[in-house]
């Protein structure tokens, strides 16, 4: 269902059948690891979640870690403020 190497891959799947005998597959909640970032970065004007993650880790996909880190449940919300400062995680940082 997901791709290798998404943050959803490693989530156990559980099942619930329904009163008609449907069975629903589903992914079990993703907890948030507590981590900390050892890097920060200042969100430039114009700035997107993509093109912070693109200069920090390397890869605009992983914007997600950066949303995790600081907390952030919309990824928009995480460059919305020029000049705010956000964490980035270093390498020996994630899990």
């Amino acid at each position: 269902m997901f791709f290798r190497g998404s943050r959803y891959e490693s989530i156990p799947e559980a099942e619930y059948t329904d009163a008609d005998g449907r069975v629903i597959r589903y992914k079990r909640m993703r907890f948030i690891p507590a981590t900390t970032g050892s890097r920060s970065y200042v969100v430039g004007s114009g700035d997107r979640p993509d093109l912070a993650s693109a200069s920090t880790l390397g890869d605009p996909e992983r914007f997600w870690q950066l949303c995790d880190i600081n907390r952030v449940m919309r990824p928009v919300d995480l460059t919305d403020q020029p000049g705010a400062i956000i964490a980035v995680p270093s390498p020996g940082d994630l899990a």
